[in-house]
């Protein structure tokens, strides 16, 4: 029979039967200690405030740890059971596994240790950061002077925790990363928190100088609006007619102040920043704002001169036609100016000036030249006989001649 041909080795079975033994202890003993380390692992993670967050499949950070740690354990005793079973070729690339995650595993323990360590360092520092400034006041002073108005935060001091908070935990995330040793992820990483923590100071100052900027236009404002008051110059305006009623000419400076003022640091801040291209568009918004305010100032003291012009000509008549006539000139005259200034539509301003003037003067020569034909030729003819020396005949007017068809003008004109 097919049997009689193997024998029975009775130190082959009593090897096999040792191996499976202890095979199976290392199985029982594998489960054991890895359901002892995740439960230890979960609950002293989970027993720091620190690690007291939830992760994306709803377990808390402790427990997700404690099941890697499980998973590692499993693997190293699958590995530890293929080697009493002498399964080599199955255990090879599991133990190139396992080599490759215990000589990894010292540089992440110490990243992770680093990182920790750094957190907790940065939020101590906050917290005593926020204390202090709380303890003086800060809060009261800053709100007093406006910030909260501003940036709608009326706790100043956290804010300002938080910004000495960042600027600690980036040099440790830095720090922890170049300790993982993996370039691929760490060069990049590391590189890209070199340049936000280089940004950070330039941040920092930009926001200052806009803050310092912002006081500065705010006491601006209060002075302007305390002092042209006190000299008259709201009630002479109102008085000129030049602003609406419920409007002042302080309130239009201050505020016209204050947005020059805020942009002047605007500026400031994006060179800081190191925008160019802001920088330029809020230059040319400066130069343009100056020169359209220098515009309205020229034609709100043409506004003003046209009025004074008016009254001294009509003096106490009233409203006349010759004051008529020298308020909206005045006024027109002022008008073109200020847009010259202005710099809006190039020479369009200036031609369109010249073109009035001139088409004003033809339409004065035209109505004078036929209007007033008869009057200039009886005075060059009274110029021409002063000069002869004779007095030159009057001639007679015929009475009921009637004015011809050909006449251009009715009689008498």
């Amino acid at each position: 029979m097919i049997f009689d041909r193997y024998r029975f080795n009775e130190q082959v079975a009593m090897e096999l039967g040792e191996k499976i033994l202890l095979a199976i202890v290392a199985l029982i003993a594998t489960w054991l200690i890895a359901r002892a380390a995740k439960w230890a692992f979960a609950k002293l993670v989970d027993a720091v405030d620190f690690f007291k967050r939830g992760t994306g499949s709803g377990q808390s950070l402790g427990e997700s740890l404690g099941k890697i740690v499980s998973l590692l354990i499993w693997l190293f005793g699958l590995l530890i059971i293929l080697n009493i079973l002498e399964l080599g070729g199955v255990a090879g690339p599991i133990d190139s596994l396992l080599e490759n995650v215990v000589a990894f595993l010292p540089n992440l323990l110490w990243a992770g240790l680093i990182f920790f360590i750094g957190m907790m360092v940065a939020r101590i520092v906050r917290d005593l950061v926020v204390t202090t400034l709380q303890t003086a006041d800060l809060d009261k002073w800053a709100n007093r002077g406006g910030v909260d108005s501003v940036t709608g935060n009326s706790t100043i001091s956290r804010t300002i925790g938080t910004i000495v908070y960042v600027l600690i935990a980036i040099p440790v995330a830095i720090a922890a990363l170049e300790q993982l040793g993996i370039d691929s992820i760490s060069a990049p990483a590391s590189e890209m928190l070199r340049m936000i923590f280089a940004a950070i100071p330039n941040i920092i100052a930009a926001a200052v100088l806009l803050g310092i900027g912002y006081l500065i236009s705010r006491f601006v404002v209060q002075i302007v609006k305390e002092i042209l008051p006190g000299l008259g110059v709201d009630r002479a305006m109102a008085e000129s007619g030049l602003v609406t009623e419920g409007t002042t000419v302080s309130g239009i400076i201050a505020r016209v102040a204050q947005v020059a003022i805020i942009l002047f640091f605007a500026i400031a801040a994006t060179r800081l920043l190191g925008f160019p291209e802001l920088t330029a568009i809020l230059d040319q918004l400066l130069e343009l704002g100056g020169r359209v305010i220098f515009g309205a100032v020229v034609i709100a003291f043409g506004f003003l001169i046209a009025n004074l012009l008016a009254r001294l000509i009509a003096g106490d008549a009233g409203g006349s036609t010759a004051g008529t006539i020298v308020r909206w000139a005045t006024i027109i005259l002022f008008v073109f100016m200020g847009l010259q200034f202005t710099g809006i539509g190039g020479m369009i301003p200036a031609n369109a000036l010249t073109i009035l003037i001139a088409g004003v003067a033809v339409a004065g020569a035209l109505a004078f030249g036929l209007g007033g034909r008869d009057w200039a030729a009886r005075k060059l003819e009274q110029m021409d006989s002063d000069l002869g020396g004779t007095a030159a005949p009057t001639p007679k007017p015929k009475r009921g001649a009637a004015a011809k068809s050909t006449d251009p003008l009715p009689p008498g004109a």
